[in-house]
């Protein structure tokens, strides 16, 4: 009798136009998958990426590859591979100074190329482990992740580079090796996620200076995202496999949503109030996760949408309204990047 009450209530609530959170088509509506762009020849785990808005370029960082991927998204079609980096992973593309920075993890180098031609312009010597960066446009400084065990040391460090003399001026100490570095609009404060203390270490750009350390309850923190509005960090952890929103003024953890395994990139579309974390690296299978923000304490999950095996990064851009997930070589299937388009 139950099952049938059940049966009659959920036909008429699908009548009503009443959906579950969980139901195919809210999965489809979260995002949809409108291109995929083959790269070929890029083999291995692929990393962070960036894009240039005007240009219709993604940078793509081939980790495996040891190369620098350039895909043409007005032609959707990969255009150029830039070889001889040792672990590349964070990139920045700066429209105004016309450059591309590439972070590069093995070697400990910070390289620099022209926006236009693509070649190299400057190399800048880190200490090893340079992963995450961040750029702020109004003092046109770039911050570069680095060090920690990478480097052989119980510290990380947060480096700052002037990016109009591609110099290095400065840095400032962390708990370990930074996995993310998220930067206010004003670029008065620097967050920088720890993952093998499962902290948040806050710092005073001007003063150049930890204001503050906040623990993380779940382990392992890696991507985030940062909602400066609603001050709100929405963190990715990978023990539980967790999305925590976090007050960005307190440190105090209002939220935790179950996530995808194998997170790799935790971004906030801040037009529609989702947040979309992709993962699969390291797993058969790839997702990424959409949630809705209800207001700054309470969220729902959307849907789980599929990717490709392994297909741990992505990249969201808001000003070409396209979410991007990069998919490494599997099987048959050639590498390449996943274009979602979110729905309304």
């Amino acid at each position: 009798m139950k099952n049938r009450r059940s049966v009659v209530l959920t036909i008429l609530l699908l009548l009503s136009g009443f959906e579950p959170a969980n139901s195919n088509a809210q999965e489809k509506q979260a995002l949809r998958l409108t291109q995929t762009i083959p790269m070929p020849n890029v083999k291995g785990r692929i990393d962070h990426m960036d894009v240039d808005v005007k240009g219709k370029r993604l940078f793509v960082a081939g980790l495996e590859n040891g190369s620098l991927e350039v895909v043409d998204l007005q032609a959707g079609k990969w255009m150029k591979s830039i070889p001889g980096f040792q672990k590349p992973q964070g990139i920045a593309y700066v429209e105004s100074l016309n450059k591309v920075f590439v972070a590069s993890g093995d070697d400990g180098m910070l390289r620099v190329f022209g926006g236009d031609t693509l070649e190299l312009l400057d190399s800048i010597k880190l200490e090893l482990g340079p992963n995450r960066v961040a750029y702020d446009p109004h003092a046109k400084l770039l911050y570069v992740g680095y060090g920690g065990k990478d480097a052989g040391k119980d510290f990380g460090e947060v480096g700052i580079i002037d990016a109009k003399t591609d110099k290095h001026v400065g840095g400032v100490q962390v708990a370990a090796h930074p996995a993310e570095l998220l930067l206010d609009k004003s670029g008065k404060t620097l967050f920088v996620f720890v993952s093998t203390e499962s902290k948040v270490q806050v710092i005073d750009t001007k003063n150049r200076k930890i204001v503050s350390t906040w623990p993380v309850s779940s382990q392992r923190t890696g991507d985030g995202a940062f909602d400066e509005k609603s001050h709100r960090l929405f963190i990715g952890t990978r023990t539980p496999p967790e999305m925590v929103a976090m007050d960005s003024s307190s440190g105090k953890e209002v939220a935790h949503l179950p996530t995808v395994e194998g997170m790799d990139g935790v971004y906030f579309d801040a037009a529609r109030g989702r947040i979309y974390v992709s993962g699969g690296r390291g797993f058969d299978v790839g997702y990424v996760f959409c949630y809705q923000q209800k207001d700054p304490d309470n969220y729902e999950t959307l849907g789980k949408i599929p990717t490709r095996p392994g297909a741990g990064t992505s990249f969201w851009s808001p000003e070409l309204n396209r979410y991007y997930v990069a998919a490494p070589a599997h099987d048959n299937e050639e590498a390449a990047i996943l274009v979602f388009e979110p729905g309304s």
